[in-house]
């Protein structure tokens, strides 16, 4: 809900009819350690990995294919870029997503406006949504 800087990492597993998500906020968990303690869904790089754990408990093997799309990013709340979170919560995904052997089949990021995902439970439609414009698929 309400995507500006964060990135959605949504995980779909066909084989299990499992889905996941991860609302992340920023790239990098070693700007405040004590926060990791207590919401490590917070970041990129501890989130990826707590939701890949989340998705074996629910059946996946680590062998089938994983549908993984992303959404968000955007430059909201800083139009000049001046921190360019967004970007850097990419950067972050992609590579986080890489290390774990996992590619990203379809992503819709950056730009300038909020987005909000919705996901369908019984056909794995991921929808993306943003105030005054129409609902498009990922």
């Amino acid at each position: 809900m309400a995507l500006g800087s964060c990135v959605a990492v949504i995980m779909l597993d066909p084989k299990n009819q499992s889905v996941g998500l991860l609302h992340a906020v920023l790239p990098d968990s070693s700007i405040n350690r004590r926060i990791i303690l207590e919401k490590p869904g917070m970041f990129i790089d501890t989130g990826i990995p707590i939701l890949i754990n989340k998705m074996m408990a629910l059946g996946y093997d680590g062998k089938s294919h994983m549908v993984i799309k992303i959404a968000g990013a955007a430059s909201v709340a800083d139009p000049n870029q001046t921190f360019n979170i967004g970007n850097k919560n990419v950067i972050a995904a992609k590579k986080t997503l890489s290390a774990h052997r996992m590619i990203i089949t379809a992503e819709d990021v950056g730009g300038t406006i909020n987005r909000t995902v919705t996901i369908g439970l019984d056909n794995d439609k991921v929808v993306v949504s943003s105030p005054g414009r129409e609902p498009w698929n990922l």
